[in-house]
């Protein structure tokens, strides 16, 4: 294995009280973390201060709980939060440097609006805004938006790759100097830098222009979360950071080669797109000690939390009445279009584990890898992976807040640091600075340079 000269990439995947659907129980927990607006500002101030490249915020427009169930939604801390760009706009005012990406789904959102939101955001921020681009897997979202039934993943991806097209398109509405607010001619901005979308597609017909300017950074770094077969191509076609779920370093490798490798058909170099698979990372003085603290949430859980987990991931009530100290049914089987439920069901049989050890292995990171040490043994981890290219770098997500990420930061990541493998301290302002991203430059201004070097 070769081992490379850039450096890890850091992403600090926040949610409220920590990911760990019980962390909220945690006897450390602050109860009113989802909407404690100084929790948050606390927290984002100490991943600036370890110089993580960005905080990212995952969001839902329907919950992961039935709500034919309240009972169990009433179990979790799902209930009360933040809506993630609020929130983001909130911590831009209260941060300096870190980047702030949100998740927006584009089956539920109009492209302008999201658009202007982002944009808006970004400049806010003097560009250090991203956006996670998700077509909404949980079929309880649609009915909350006046519809009967969920689209099918082809129809989502679908919408998305338009939206994704417009929504670009929209950034571009202005060229980077086309606002020269020039008092004495009465000019506050050039006609001539003004492109008017004017986009009639399958699915959407906006005119435009957007009425926000590009940021520092050009426009907002575009992340995309997704594994399946149309999320890869739509990710080699768009998206400059990928969030994704992995168990093993071989799945990792093997995504990481097959995204790459798309690129090309899409003019598109590797080395503009960021692979960053989540990991749940537990610190201790040992991988003993480290265990030990995560059996500390495991032992919260509750059964029915379990159950309903798994029954709604893999869309099958009956997994209610299924004995959880048997492994899954013989006939449970997943729709291969969908990701995760495909990767639970393989860790389930490669491991042969009861229904209930799945969902105490999946509810805490819901699939992503979960790694248990000391800080050497953490940053060998780390290190193996992005060595053997199934990583650019990684989304750490912290079991339970604030002592997770506090473990992590005091711990492993001066490890990296004594290593060469992470950075001492920024060397830009932007997200794309940060994560060593091109500046987008605008259409036009990249016709005025081929004509030039013609």
């Amino acid at each position: 294995m070769t081992k490379r000269t850039d450096q890890i990439r850091l992403g600090a995947f926040l949610m409220a009280t920590g990911h760990h659907v019980a962390a909220w129980r945690h006897p450390r927990a602050a109860a009113d973390a989802g909407v404690n607006l100084e929790h948050y500002v606390s927290i984002a101030q100490k991943a600036e201060a370890a110089k993580f490249d960005m905080m990212f915020l995952a969001d839902s427009q329907g919950g992961w709980v039935d709500r034919s169930a309240p009972e169990a939604l009433a179990r979790t801390a799902q209930g009360a939060g933040f809506e993630p760009l609020t929130l983001l706009s909130a911590i831009a005012a209260r941060t300096q440097r870190i980047g702030l990406v949100a998740t927006a789904t584009t089956t539920y959102y109009p492209p302008f609006l999201l658009a202007r939101l982002f944009a808006s955001l970004d400049n806010v921020s003097g560009g250090r805004a991203g956006w996670n681009l998700v077509t909404s897997a949980a079929a309880a979202e649609a009915q909350n938006f006046g519809l009967d039934r969920h689209p099918e993943p082809e129809a989502r991806y679908a919408r998305a790759e338009e939206f994704a097209r417009v929504v670009k398109g929209l950034w571009e509405s202005w060229e980077d100097d086309a606002f020269p607010r020039d008092r004495a001619a009465g000019w506050f901005a050039d006609p001539d830098k003004l492109h008017i979308l004017n986009h009639k597609g399958a699915h959407f017909s906006v005119a435009g222009p957007l009425n926000v300017p590009r940021s520092r950074q050009g426009h907002p770094v575009v992340v995309q979360a997704g594994s399946s077969e149309p999320g890869r191509e739509l990710a080699a076609a768009t998206a400059e950071v990928v969030f994704t779920a992995h168990q093993t370093l071989d799945s990792a490798a093997a995504f990481y080669a097959d995204v790459k490798s798309r690129m090309a058909r899409h003019d598109r170099h590797p080395d503009t797109l960021k692979i960053m698979p989540g990991v749940m990372a537990v610190v201790g003085d040992s991988e003993r000690h480290a265990r030990e603290k995560y059996e500390e949430l495991q032992a919260l859980v509750h059964d029915e939390i379990g159950a309903r987990f798994l029954a709604r991931t893999f869309e099958d009530d009956r997994l209610l009445d299924h004995d959880p100290d048997k492994p899954l049914p013989d006939w449970l089987e997943v729709d291969g279009r969908k990701s995760r439920p495909a990767l639970f069901l393989e860790l389930a049989r490669r491991e042969n584990l009861t229904a209930r050890e799945l969902h105490l292995r999946v509810t805490g990171a819901r699939g992503h890898w979960t790694i248990f040490g000391d800080a050497g043994q953490i940053a060998d981890q780390l290190e193996a992976w992005f060595d053997g290219r199934g990583a650019d770098g990684f989304n750490v997500m912290p079991p339970h807040l604030p002592d997770h990420l506090d473990d992590f930061i005091a711990h492993v990541l001066p490890e990296l640091r004594r290593r060469g493998r992470f950075r001492e301290d920024y060397d830009g302002d932007t997200l794309r600075e940060h994560l060593g991203l091109p500046f987008p430059r605008h259409p036009a201004s990249r016709v005025a340079l081929a004509e030039a070097a013609e």
